[in-house]
């Protein structure tokens, strides 16, 4: 009778290692990832980023597979098991400290990124890190500068967090620290996640900015956020009263600059409103971040005098609320500039709106526009046709 003997403990590893690599051996695909896309343009951008989520979710995971996507080395830092000297610097002690003074030698790890020249570091946990850590790492995140050593400009910088309510032993962000990042809230897609766990991950890649848009960009940015600032001087700095709030997005002349640049990368990039929508409102926060999106969808607006010059051919944007503001905007022409031929236009563009959208835009135009006819000037048979659909409409809005 043959005994069989029972496999070795390296042969069973073996196995349990080739089964770990084929769990391991996933593919990736080009996908919308409204997520992705908002974190590699904050990244092309050379903005440090947070990212805020619930444990678990794959905050982790899509730093690995970003950094994998980009073809760049990561190197993690947990901020909450360092001493803050980790980051300020060591000091070193050499042969005269009275004549050269006591340099601050720099941790391994960021010796390693200064001789790679490029790299994604990944500040991990960071809402555990006690104050005197989140101090020292204040120039680490802003000037990229640890210890006597500064950081190449090939390495970018990407944080994760949870919330206090859910992170282990957690602090609030202090208010200095956390202005110096791009707050994005992380979630979990459940598509990418089935998709992921089968095998096939959404890829990561740097936006493509389009090199004869970049003087556009940088104007139309500056227009945005000067725009606004110059209309609402009050949201140049608000620091928030409580310390919750602090610890996240909020307004100040650091996080506009931010916000500045995001819309340049963004418009030369050509970036979906989705994405761009997360990153100026995790730069400068909810509220002001929205009004900056108001300010760029107006920049958008055609020039009511050349709607004017060429109503036949007037292109009208789709979304309902700014082609109201185009319509209003060609009747306070008329009303700044009365005369008969731009009355006569101003008709025209709104019989234009009539045919290509919805009727009810029109009503408030067309009202206001009547009222402002000469008693010389002959009502346009385009009228006709505006009456009957702006009494249409009203008859819809009665019967409601």
């Amino acid at each position: 009778m043959t005994l069989l003997h029972p496999p070795t403990t390296t042969a069973t590893l073996d196995v349990a290692a080739d089964l770990l690599a084929l769990l391991g051996d996933t593919a990736t695909e080009q996908r919308p990832d409204t997520q992705l896309e908002a974190l590699t343009l904050a990244v092309s951008a050379d903005l440090p980023v947070l990212l805020w989520g619930e444990p678990g979710i794959g905050k982790t995971s899509a730093l690995n597979h970003l950094a994998g996507s980009l073809g760049l080395p990561l190197t993690t830092v947990i901020a909450s098991v360092h001493e803050p000297s980790d980051f300020a610097g060591l000091p070193v002690v050499g042969d005269d400290p009275a004549v050269q003074g006591v340099p601050m030698a720099p941790p391994d790890w960021a010796v390693r990124l200064a001789r790679t020249g490029r790299g994604l570091l990944f500040l991990d946990e960071l809402s555990t890190a006690p104050p005197a850590v989140q101090a020292a790492l204040l120039r680490v995140v802003l000037e990229r500068q640890v210890g006597a050593l500064r950081l190449p400009p090939g390495v970018r910088i990407v944080a994760a967090a949870n919330p206090r309510s859910s992170a282990a032993d957690g602090w609030e962000l202090s208010a200095p620290l956390a202005n110096r990042f791009v707050h994005l809230q992380w979630a979990y897609d459940h598509d990418v996640v089935v998709r992921g766990l089968g095998g096939t991950w959404p890829r990561a890649a740097l936006p493509r900015l389009d090199a004869a848009r970049l003087p556009e960009a940088v104007g139309r940015a500056r227009r945005a956020v000067c725009g606004l600032l110059d209309a609402r001087p009050k949201l140049v700095h608000q620091l928030p009263n409580s310390e919750t709030r602090r610890g996240g997005p909020w307004p100040s002349p650091r996080s506009w600059d931010m916000a500045l640049r995001l819309l340049a990368f963004a418009t030369a990039a050509d970036a979906s409103r989705e994405a761009l929508s997360m990153l100026v409102r995790g730069a400068v926060g909810d509220g002001p971040g929205l009004e900056l999106l108001a300010v760029l969808d107006r920049l958008d607006l055609p020039d009511p005098e050349d709607l004017l010059a060429d109503p036949a051919n007037a292109v009208l944007p789709d979304r309902g609320d700014l082609r109201q503001a185009v319509l209003d905007a060609v009747v306070e022409a008329i009303r700044k500039r009365p005369e008969r031929a731009r009355w006569d236009a101003a008709w025209q563009v709104l019989a234009r709106a009539l045919d290509t959208g919805a009727p009810d835009l029109v009503v408030v135009p067309a009202a206001t526009l009547a009222k402002q006819r000469r008693d010389d000037w002959p009502i346009p048979a385009t009228i006709e046709r505006l009456s009957a659909a702006v009494a249409l409409s009203e008859r819809a809005s009665a019967g409601r």
